[in-house]
């Protein structure tokens, strides 16, 4: 349904932005988790859980907490850009950019014509409130907000010139795919992939653009905060989950008289069979 962008508003009022991911395919966790208090949701459907049908009722969930949604789709395609964008995201991750030209096609599939290639549906669609919004299509894209995803050490080469873009709203290092670009996956820490990280980030910076990502090995959210990130996108919903589940466990084994029933149990099924 339409409303304004809070989340654009929100770091347009020159805020950092703290928010959680949502993979889990499970709209009852991005409620509670938007019910929490994060600045944002960032409902991921290219590694998440679930179809294109199911971001709505995401959507759904999410629309009844204070947090508003940044939704990441699989690919920089228009034909799924164009399907989420008629469910009423307003905040768009698009992954592994390598190219200002990439950077520019995923800003075009977000906006209508004449300053992008979105198909027109809005009569009808979710995103303008099944054709009840006035002047959908202006507010549309006026209302957009477009983080695309820097992955690569090609991209890094391009950042300069994909930071340009007009439109690209946020730039987000996606840390552990560069570090793999170089063959350094999970090395995020090791000095190649920092020097690779500061390229980039010196570049987005000299842009003015607002520059994302996730804590690391080479950074806390505090120290990003102090190298000029607005955008962290922190906890997995997934993460939590298993974590909450693993300390709750460990707590219950830890209980002499329990660990004591647990193992006379075990023996008297191993006999059994």
């Amino acid at each position: 349904m339409y409303t304004q962008n809070r989340l654009k508003a929100h770091l347009a009022a020159g805020h950092v932005a703290f928010g959680c991911w949502v993979g889990g395919g499970s709209p009852t966790n991005a409620e509670i988790l938007g019910h929490a208090g994060f600045d944002f949701l960032l409902v991921d459907h290219e590694h998440g859980v679930g179809e294109t049908s199911e971001i709505i009722d995401t959507l759904r969930a999410i629309e009844t907490t204070p947090s508003p949604a940044l939704v990441r789709v699989p690919w920089n395609d228009h034909v799924f850009l164009k399907r989420v964008l008629d469910a009423g995201v307003q905040s768009v991750m698009i992954p592994s950019v390598d190219t200002a030209e990439a950077a520019l096609a995923a800003v075009r599939a977000c906006r209508y014509p004449p300053d992008g290639i979105r198909g027109y549906a809005a009569g009808v669609v979710r995103a303008s409130t099944f054709g009840l919004e006035p002047g959908y299509i202006h507010k549309a894209n006026e209302n957009m907000l477009i983080a695309v995803q820097i992955e690569s050490f090609t991209a890094v080469d391009n950042a300069e010139a994909i930071a340009a873009t007009e439109g690209a709203d946020i730039i987000f290092i996606g840390v552990n795919d560069l570090a793999g670009s170089i063959g350094r996956l999970e090395q995020t820490g090791h000095p190649e992939v920092r020097e690779l990280v500061q390229r980039a980030e010196k570049a987005i910076l000299a842009s003015g653009k607002i520059m994302g990502t996730v804590p690391n090995a080479g950074a806390s959210v505090a120290e990003l905060i102090d190298r000029g990130y607005r955008v962290i996108a922190g906890p997995h919903d997934v993460a939590l989950l298993r974590d909450a589940g693993l300390a709750a466990m460990a707590e219950y084994r830890a209980l002499p008289q329990r660990g004591g029933q647990q193992a006379a149990a075990s023996s008297h099924l191993k006999k059994s069979y």
